[in-house]
């Protein structure tokens, strides 16, 4: 994990990233880590950095507002030269962005949205990347729930984590994107201390290919996830994931996961 000190050196805050291809249960994986690191801290930040935002939902979450929208409130103020005198487009961005933090029982929880004009894409991704070093400290862990594929890193919202978990499928191709996260991080002089691979809805037949796969490509395999019917039920009717019953297989293993990889 990223060890990020105060003046009397004390660890304040663990950040841990999940990433993968699309379609591998990386959104249902990021919410069974925050349910089961809310059981062990209060002191927790989520934040969603996919414009394709779907974790709100299986957090079961309604969010009124995002980054994004703020990056258009800027943009219109900037362009009628409408912001308050003596403040800069950084300060305003976390004085708003204070006022859009999610806060709940368990976690606080951002999400960074999508812009509704046009326009680069990148001034987003710069503010994340000083939101998260800005508000990290504040908290004993960050989860990122990234958006799918090697985005967040060719644009480096996620230089600074530490811990990158890569959700896949029980593909070679899934795995194959594992790898070529790992290897771009290294072409991007990005350190990450850890870099894990989950590997989801996995059966008895695909089971040793998988861990065949994973070493051949010399990524670590921490953990070999079911196919679950009530994780699909819960998709299929809109329930969030994160109320589901702690002895689901899956959620099981995931809390697994959080005992050896994350706090210990």
């Amino acid at each position: 994990m990223i060890y990020i000190l105060n003046s009397l050196g004390d660890i304040l805050t663990k950040i841990i990233a999940v990433s993968g291809k699309g379609g591998t249960g990386k959104t249902m994986f990021s919410t069974f880590l925050v349910k089961a690191l809310s059981k062990r801290s209060k002191n927790l930040l989520v934040i969603d950095a996919d414009p394709d935002s779907n974790l709100p939902e299986t957090l079961g979450v309604e969010v009124e507002r995002t980054i994004g929208d703020i990056r258009e409130e800027l943009k219109k103020l900037a362009e009628g030269n409408k912001l308050p005198p003596g403040i800069s487009k950084q300060e305003y961005l976390m004085g708003k962005i204070y006022e859009i933090i999610v806060e709940t029982d368990n976690y606080d929880l951002l999400v960074m949205g999508r812009p509704e004009g046009s326009g680069c894409y990148c001034s987003i991704n710069n503010w994340l990347r000083q939101i998260i070093d800005n508000l990290s400290t504040s908290y004993d862990y960050v989860v990122i729930d990234t958006e799918a594929g090697l985005e967040h890193l060719s644009r480096r919202t996620t230089q600074n984590v530490d811990t990158m978990i890569v959700v896949t499928d029980a593909s070679k191709r899934g795995l194959g994107t594992a790898k070529r996260i790992k290897k771009l991080a290294e072409e991007l002089d990005i350190k990450f201390k850890n870099i894990y691979v989950v590997a989801n809805k996995v059966n008895e037949k695909t089971s040793e290919m998988v861990e065949r796969y994973a070493r051949e490509l010399g990524l670590k395999l921490i953990a070999k996830l079911p196919y679950s019917e009530e994780i699909a039920k819960y998709d299929l009717l809109g329930i969030p994931l994160f109320n589901i019953d702690e002895n689901n297989e899956v959620y099981r293993e995931v809390e697994k996961i959080v005992d050896r990889y994350i706090i210990s």
